[in-house]
């Protein structure tokens, strides 16, 4: 969780660019995170394409999807997706609802989607499936509805996502990175699933396998270096300078340890350099 509501901003404004520039966001889509001081708040952009969010477009809204103070700008129709799960799921820290190319079949054929590789176990062992027809009938497949709302964080459950009939997907999380790294890698999971059915047959993993392999790339360092590499590729896009901790500079221990090691591999140079000159040229 970010230590300040400043840096929340910048945070959920680049997560919105980094999840258009990989290519699951097109003009729609939406990530919100919780707020950092007030868990009955989240932010979230006021209604605009996920590409052109910047840290001024993160309004502060309620668990009942309203403005925390008043605003002039427009909202996202579907801010009751966030605010319903918020609200149903306290452990759940960001929230972003998508329609990604990779994704959709499996939210129309109503085929279940399943970890086929190990970065693809972020999404659990179980992927729930909801219908907004099965509750409310034909709808414009846009969730506005409160109720709808809440039928959908029902459906989540406890898991990390959940397919929207002929919709989209909406996927959770601990954190803005581990959301970030969830959203990315469930959606080239569903890439590899797909091929792998056209090749005959897509064997998942193990519950075991699933578990384990959860386990180990949601740890901080492999998140990371996703996080360091789509920043990256963000910034170049945008013509803005990389970061520095995707331009692999080093932090100030990191520095200040290598910067004393190469003292060190220096030292017997000099010393050698200094007795060479203290030394008497020979007779000759």
């Amino acid at each position: 969780m970010p230590d300040s509501l400043a840096q929340a901003r910048d945070d959920v404004a680049l997560a919105n660019r980094i999840l258009a520039n990989e290519g699951i966001f097109d003009a729609f889509g939406h990530v919100s995170l919780r707020h950092p001081a007030d868990p009955q708040r989240f932010l979230i952009s006021r209604h605009r394409a996920p590409e052109l969010v910047q840290p001024a477009d993160i309004l502060e809204l309620d668990l009942d999807g309203k403005p925390a103070v008043p605003t002039p700008h427009r909202l996202y129709g579907e801010v009751t997706i966030h605010a319903s799960i918020f609200q149903a799921r306290p452990d759940v820290t960001a929230i972003c609802h998508h329609h990604a190319p990779a994704m959709l079949p499996y939210a129309i054929a109503r085929v279940d989607m399943v970890p086929v590789y190990h970065l693809g176990a972020s999404m659990g062992a179980k992927v729930p499936f909801w219908d907004s027809r099965d509750e409310f009938g034909d709808t414009a497949l846009v969730v506005v509805d409160p109720a709808e709302g809440k039928a959908l964080a029902k459906a989540l459950g406890p898991h990390w996502l959940v397919l929207m009939g002929r919709h989209g997907a909406t996927v959770v999380a601990t954190s803005l990175r581990e959301l970030v790294f969830r959203t990315i890698y469930t959606a080239r999971n569903a890439e590899l699933q797909t091929q792998a059915r056209l090749l005959g047959g897509a064997h998942g993993l193990s519950d075991e396998e699933i578990r384990k392999a959860a386990a180990y790339n949601l740890r901080p360092a492999p998140m990371e270096r996703a996080w360091d590499l789509w920043a990256m590729r963000l910034a170049i896009k945008e013509g803005r300078a990389v970061p520095a901790a995707a331009a692999g500079a080093p932090g100030p221990r990191k520095a200040k340890a290598a910067i004393g090691a190469a003292k060190a591999r220096k030292a017997p140079v000099r010393k050698a350099a200094a007795k060479a000159k203290r030394k008497p040229p020979r007779a000759r």
